[in-house]
């Protein structure tokens, strides 16, 4: 099982929006906003590490509204 954390920087004003839509990607456990650079943080797992990143960090990437991801592979 691979854990990362996906941080969402947002277009002004979208973060309580895109919120719902994040937390309803197959594979994502949480999702919050929150202070600082980035406007939402996304856990997700999956199986393989290319999963995760290929259709979780993915779909949120494609979605209208979000500026850009960094995502943070869990290593322990």
């Amino acid at each position: 099982m691979v854990r990362a954390f996906i941080m969402v920087k947002t277009a002004a004003g979208k973060s309580e929006g895109l919120l719902a839509t994040i937390r309803d990607i197959e594979g994502i456990e949480e999702a919050h906003i929150v202070a600082g650079q980035y406007d939402i943080i996304a856990e997700a797992v999956s199986d393989e590490v290319y999963d995760l990143m290929h259709n979780v960090a993915t779909e949120i990437r494609d979605i209208d509204g979000v500026a850009g991801t960094k995502t943070y592979i869990c290593l322990a």
